[in-house]
C-alpha cells in the first residue's frame, strides 16, 4: 500500500504544477491591460504603475512565476486591493465554512444515497426500487440555482423551519447542504444500484446465502465492499464538484465560505483574492481525487497488484 501511495501522489505532482501554472497565468491572461481592468479607465498613470509594481507584472514573466512558487511556498497569495489586507488570512477565514458544507452535504448524501441504491438493487422493480429512481431522477434533474431558492421558500419562508441565510448556527447549514447533497446523493444512488446489480448474483453471494449469513452482512459487507470501486470513482469526482459547486449555493445562502468569498472577489475585480480562490479550488479537486486513488487500492488489493505490476 505504501508503494502504491508514493504511485498516486507522484501521478498527481504534475496536475497540481499545472494548476499552479495555469493559476499564475490567470491575470496575465485577461484580454487587455489586467491593470486597466482593476483600476478602470479613468485611473492615472501614476496608481497603474504602482499597481502594476505591486502585482509584480513589471516584472519578466520568468521571474514573475518564480517570485510566484516562492510566495506559495510560503502560504502568501498577496494582498487584496478592496480590503489591502493578506489574501491567506481571508482564505483561512473562508476554507473551515466551506468544508464544514461540503462534510455536512457528503455525509447527508452517503446516509440516504447508499443504503437506498443497496435496497434498489436487492429489491429490484419493486415499489423501492420505483421510488428511488423517481427519486434519484429528480434529485440529478435539478440544478442548483432552482434548488437553493426552492428550499428557502418551502422550509425558510413558507414552514419558518430554518433561517433564510447567513451561517446563525447548525440550523442554518440544513438548507445549504441539503441543496448540494441531494443531487450528490441521487449520483450515489444510481451508482451503487448498477454496481450492485452486477455482484448480487455472483456466485459467492449464493454461497452466503446457503450459509444462513444475514441479509444485512450479505449486501452491506460482502457485496457492497465489492462494487466499491465505482462508487468511490464517482464520490471523488462528485465530491470535486461538491467543493466547487459551492459558489453558487454558497451566494444563494449568503455562506461566508470559499465560494461567497471568490464571487464578491469577482464582483470587485480583486484579482489577488480571484488568484488564490481558483487556486484553491483546483489544488482540492485534485487533492480530492488523490485521496480517490488511494481508496481504490484500499477497497480491492488487485487494483494494487496490478499498479505495482
Amino acid at each position: 500500500m505504501l508503494r502504491y501511495t508514493l504511485q498516486r501522489i507522484a501521478y498527481a505532482l504534475p496536475a497540481m504544477l499545472g494548476v499552479i501554472t495555469l493559476s499564475f497565468l490567470l491575470i496575465r491572461l485577461i484580454p487587455g491591460d489586467p491593470v486597466d481592468a482593476m483600476l478602470g479607465e479613468q485611473a492615472t498613470a501614476a496608481d497603474k504603475t504602482i499597481l502594476r509594481a505591486q502585482l509584480g507584472l513589471d516584472r519578466p514573466l520568468g521571474a514573475q512565476f518564480a517570485a510566484y512558487l516562492k510566495s506559495l511556498a510560503h502560504f502568501d497569495f498577496g494582498v487584496s486591493l478592496h480590503t489591502h489586507s493578506p489574501v491567506a488570512g481571508a482564505l483561512a477565514a473562508a476554507l473551515p465554512a466551506t468544508f464544514q458544507l461540503a462534510a455536512a452535504a457528503v455525509l447527508i448524501a452517503a446516509l440516504w444515497g447508499v443504503p437506498l441504491g443497496v435496497g434498489s438493487a436487492v429489491h429490484r422493480n419493486s415499489a423501492l426500487d420505483r421510488f428511488a429512481g423517481a427519486l434519484a431522477l429528480t434529485g440529478m434533474s435539478m440544478p442548483a440555482v432552482f434548488l437553493g431558492p426552492l428550499l428557502i421558500y418551502v422550509f425558510a419562508i413558507r414552514l419558518g423551519w430554518f433561517p433564510v441565510s447567513e451561517a446563525e448556527g447548525i440550523e442554518s447549514l440544513v438548507l445549504p447542504a441539503a441543496s448540494l447533497a441531494l443531487p450528490l446523493g441521487a449520483t450515489l444512488l444510481r451508482v451503487t444500484r448498477m454496481a450492485m446489480l452486477e455482484t448480487v448474483n455472483q456466485e459467492y453471494i449464493r454461497t452466503a446465502h446457503a450459509k444462513g449469513l444475514s441479509r444485512f452482512k450479505i449486501y452491506f459487507k460482502h457485496a457492497l465492499g465489492n462494487a466499491l470501486v465505482p462508487v468511490i470513482t464517482i464520490f471523488g469526482l462528485q465530491l470535486g464538484a461538491v467543493l466547487t459547486g459551492t459558489v453558487i449555493t454558497e451566494t444563494i445562502f449568503d455562506w461566508p465560505g470559499l465560494g461567497s468569498l471568490l464571487y464578491g472577489a469577482i464582483q470587485r475585480r480583486d484579482y489577488p483574492v480571484v488568484q488564490a480562490c481558483v487556486l484553491s479550488v483546483a489544488l482540492i479537486y485534485v487533492a480530492v481525487n488523490l485521496l480517490a486513488d488511494l481508496a481504490y487500492g484500499a477497497a480491492d488489493p488487485r487494483i494494487r497488484r496490478r499498479v505495482e505490476g
